[in-house]
């Protein structure tokens, strides 16, 4: 293993570079972003990313494994920089880093890149605002086997640091795609594949609707729910039934309610089907 640079000052440019990639407009001029956090960075090198640098601080590990991570990296083609505790303090993005921080390129699909299923599952999400919902919900559609997520109209930038935190790294799994809600209808009619959009205005229970199939379950945003353009253009409207005072869920939370009852009912219908 190449012997790392170190740094200890602050005032370091390259200390000052990684604060400056957590702005979205930095992040994009240098078409990078910051991945932080053992796992998410054991997730990205598995993926196949290739980090251009890694910043560790031993003095912030949590276990043993770091070495093994940090010549994997390495390996990858990441160039290494060992920080001061300070100044790992400085960059990082969590209240209790764990030492280990890299940089990676951004990657860009579009919706001709996707590879689907024989019986497609994808979700949409149409202008996600918190980027901690946006992280959940990738984890939700990782766990439920969706094909993709499809990001219409993004106000959060999905390479934003709290996306991949809350991500836990799936970013790195699940392919996604950023595109304009337009482009994305025309793309799931060409496809055959069925768009059933959430929202508490329509008597249709999301338990009673016919989720097995090629399907696109859509999710609104935080504050407003769905787009005129989504809830005209779905084949069908649903929503989760509400007993109590509030009138919606978190819309991380009513993904993972949605989502997964699509996979029961397509886990039992592929049960019928052998």
């Amino acid at each position: 293993m190449v012997s790392p640079e170190k740094i200890t000052s602050l005032q370091n440019p390259r200390v000052k570079q990684l604060v400056k990639l957590r702005e979205r407009r930095d992040r994009d001029e240098a078409g990078l972003f910051l991945v932080e956090g053992y796992r998410e960075i054991r997730r990205a090198l598995e993926k196949g990313v290739r980090p251009k640098e890694l910043y560790f601080s031993p003095e912030w590990f949590l276990g043993e494994n770091e070495p093994a991570l940090i010549e994997q990296a390495q390996q990858a083609g990441a160039q290494l920089f060992e920080l001061s505790k300070d100044a790992f303090a400085k960059v990082a993005y969590r209240e209790r880093p764990d030492g280990l921080l890299a940089v990676a390129p951004q990657w860009k699909h579009g919706l001709t890149d996707l590879t689907l299923s024989p019986r497609p599952f994808l979700l949409v999400v149409e202008s996600i605002e918190k980027p901690g919902n946006l992280g959940t919900i990738l984890r939700s559609a990782d766990a439920a086997g969706c094909d993709a997520v499809i990001v219409c109209d993004a106000v959060t930038d999905i390479f934003n640091p709290n996306v991949v935190r809350a991500s836990t790294g799936v970013l790195f799994s699940v392919p996604i795609v950023v595109a304009d809600s337009a482009s994305v209808h025309s793309f799931l009619v060409e496809k055959g594949i069925r768009v059933v959009a959430t929202t508490p205005d329509t008597p249709n229970l999301y338990s009673h609707a016919d989720l097995r199939g090629p399907l696109a379950i859509v999710m609104g945003s935080e504050q407003y729910g769905l787009s005129q353009f989504w809830l005209k253009e779905s084949n069908l409207l649903v929503r989760i039934p509400m007993a109590g005072q509030a009138d919606s869920l978190n819309v991380a939370m009513a993904t993972i309610i949605t989502l997964f009852e699509a996979v029961r009912q397509r886990t039992a219908d592929r049960s019928t089907q052998h």
